[in-house]
């Protein structure tokens, strides 16, 4: 939808419209309103007095060249006010004198950037007075060059938010491809109501219907959208931010639904292509520190680096390798396998959200995804434990119908002790894996299962889960029964009965049946502690072998 606004010129519109992005209000923000009929530059050294100017113009005072032969710039203000200017536009700094003198007067003054070229200044508001339509055309041109320069310059994303905001007196704010906000910048008025605007912001359904598929933003015609806001005469302009021709965010310009005019649209155009130009420059930098801090993680496990080395190299990653840590291993399992790269933002961003110290990388080989935790110091395993189970609920949210297999290691207290503490983690995560669990595993809680995976008698571990679970398998199979699955409920809650219902969704009786039927049926007294290690153990081998 596009704006479309009739009125005449006014100072505020040749601000947004003419002037560079770096130009500021120093008097009478509130005065910009004020309609204007043409411009003039005014040199300090002239014989004002002498210059002939009509009514409503905007008075353009040009840097001083001569101080001996200058007037004051309250000399000249002062004229300004009695040729009737609408406005003075200046370069640099006014004297305390002078900004009071235009505040009694009413008189706005913008200062311009001493790089600005006044006679391109004259040319850009007089090429808007007499072409209108053209000029918003080139305006737009103006404004993606601007914003690119401020990126060129290193900036960021807050420096072209900055240049945004001043541009178009709105809150304008970045959020990345999940609506999670990158960078804002807010207008005072609004900070009482911003909450219920953010909450708005955040939610997916929210987002303009053409906006809901990444892969067709693109294609979005105009592209710029207006939006009314649950706030009552708050809307926002909304553009996909587009790199390599997929959404990877969103830029919105939020204000006064009657004061988003066509310029606001051209600064939520252009500046959502240089946010994509950022994005892709950022992406950049970080693929490549992500590949220096593979290079030296794979160096480190190979026992090719000093603890000096590592210490150094930390600090460059903004990482105190000096810390207690614990490594984590996340592979993909079973059928349904999404891609490493998003097993890695979810970790990423569960990292950020958790306020969590780690170093993340991905090992392509091995298919897996390695994070060497900086933990809690008297609390390690709990603490990284924590995390770990983070991790396993937002791929569960994330992606319900994957799986993932989560290892953890020993506590590493120094950097020598990662390569232990990392080949602990695979080992914790193949048991993962064997044992079909998305729970994390801690290695120093697999001392059972390390001890059936090192017996080499396979025919016998066989026999004894038949022995064990035989009757009980056959029942099911022949009845189409889950007396096997109330079992492995029941030892993972504990032997806790409410809990055990609860998670197969049956009634307590049921299950009270259940286990009844599995004494019964395989001639055992479950209230035996030797019977119920039996049971565990058998169906442990069970999954770990393979077998069912």
């Amino acid at each position: 939808m596009l704006l479309n606004r009739t009125h005449s010129l006014t100072i505020e519109e040749i601000r947004k419209l003419s002037l560079p992005l770096s130009a500021r209000i120093i008097s009478g923000e509130g005065l910009l309103d004020q309609p204007v009929a043409w411009t003039t530059i005014i040199y300090p050294e002239d014989d004002i007095d002498a210059k002939f100017v009509q009514k409503r113009e905007l008075i353009l005072i040009a840097p001083v060249s001569n101080p001996s032969k200058a007037h004051s710039d309250i000399e000249l203000l002062q004229w300004a006010v009695r040729v009737g200017a609408a406005g003075v536009a200046v370069y640099g700094e006014m004297s305390g004198t002078a900004l009071a003198e235009a505040k009694a007067q009413n008189l706005p003054v913008l200062a311009l950037a001493d790089d600005m070229r006044i006679r391109e200044v004259e040319r850009t508001i007089v090429s808007l007075l007499v072409d209108r339509k053209g000029q918003i055309e080139r305006r737009g041109t103006q404004i993606y060059r601007q914003l690119t320069q401020i990126s060129s310059r290193n900036e960021g994303m807050d420096g072209l938010l900055a240049a945004m905001a001043r541009l178009s007196k709105k809150n304008v704010i970045v959020h990345d491809k999940r609506l999670h906000p990158i960078s804002q910048k807010l207008q005072p008025e609004f900070v009482g109501v911003w909450d219920d605007i953010e909450f708005f912001l955040k939610k997916q359904d929210n987002l303009p219907v053409e906006l809901h598929d990444r892969h067709r933003v693109v294609e979005v015609d105009p592209p710029v959208l207006l939006q009314a806001l649950p706030v009552s005469g708050v809307a926002r302009l909304i553009a996909p931010i587009i790199t390599s021709n997929l959404g990877r965010g969103y830029l919105s310009i939020i204000g006064r639904e009657r004061e988003l005019d066509e310029i606001d649209q051209l600064i939520c155009e252009h500046g959502a292509a240089a946010c994509a130009l950022e994005m892709a420059k950022q992406k950049a930098v970080n693929e490549t520190e992500k590949r220096l801090r593979g290079t030296f993680l794979d160096r480190l496990l190979l026992g090719d680096v000093s603890p000096q080395e590592a210490i150094r190299q930390g600090e460059r990653f903004q990482h105190d390798m000096t810390r207690t840590h614990v490594a984590f291993v996340l592979a993909w399992r079973g059928a349904s396998k999404p891609s490493l790269r998003r097993l890695e933002t979810i970790v990423n961003t569960t990292i950020a959200a958790e306020a969590a110290a780690a170093l993340v990388w991905i090992r392509e080989r091995e298919r897996e995804v390695v994070v060497f935790h900086a933990t809690d110091y008297k609390n390690p395993i709990d603490n990284s434990l924590a995390l770990a189970e983070a991790f396993s609920h937002e791929i569960s949210r994330q992606f319900p119908q994957s799986r993932a297999a989560i290892g953890l290691g020993q506590v590493a207290r120094d950097v020598n002790a990662w390569r232990s503490s990392y080949r602990d983690a695979v080992q914790a995560n193949e048991l993962a894996v064997r044992l079909q669990t998305e729970i994390p595993l801690f290695i120093g809680d697999l001392g059972v299962y390390q001890l059936i995976m090192s017996l080499s008698d396979r025919e016998k571990l066989n026999d004894f889960c038949a022995h064990t679970l035989g009757k009980i398998s056959d029942y099911d199979a022949r009845q189409n029964a889950d007396l096997v699955k109330t079992l492995e409920a029941f030892f993972i809650c504990h032997g806790n009965l409410s809990q055990t219902a609860e998670s197969l969704i049956v009634h307590r009786n049921t299950l009270l049946y259940r286990m009844n039927r599995i004494n019964e049926i395989a001639g055992i007294d479950m209230s035996r502690p030797e019977t119920r290690l039996a049971l565990h153990l058998a169906l442990t081998i069970r999954r770990l072998l393979g077998l069912e």
